[in-house]
């Protein structure tokens, strides 16, 4: 089992930046792929960001390419979101997510991750 939690979200302002973590524990060297999702009030949760934590190789979902990184410290077994050019339609629940042993494509479907934690909240305001 690999445990997931995440830390850093708050109530931000259009524009500014904000860096989520996502700490892991346990059995973290089943967690292959790691990535993170949201999801905003009413919405269905949409893939974010993924990272392959043994090659570094990254994805990106169209709405956030350009102003979102995802990077991972892999002594530290931690995986990071950091976001600028926040928007107010970056308002969500963001989800760390984990998935064990995978070599092909990224895939960006929530099925597709084993392991989630419980989520922390980001407020954009206009």
């Amino acid at each position: 089992q690999v445990q997931l939690v995440e830390s850093g979200g708050g109530l931000m302002q259009a524009g500014d930046s904000l860096r989520l973590t996502c700490a892991a524990s346990g059995r973290t060297n089943s967690a292959y792929v790691m990535g993170w999702f949201r999801q905003g009030a009413g919405k269905t949760r949409e893939f974010v960001a993924a990272i392959k934590r043994r090659t570094g190789d990254t994805d990106y979902g169209d709405s956030v390419k350009g102003r979102f990184t995802i990077s991972r410290d892999n002594a530290k077994n931690t995986v990071y979101l950091q976001m600028n050019s926040l928007k107010p339609e970056d308002t969500a629940v963001y989800y760390c997510a984990a998935r064990g042993a995978y070599f092909g494509p990224f895939s960006r479907n929530e099925n597709d991750f084993v392991y989630w934690g419980q989520g922390t909240q980001v407020t954009v305001s206009s």
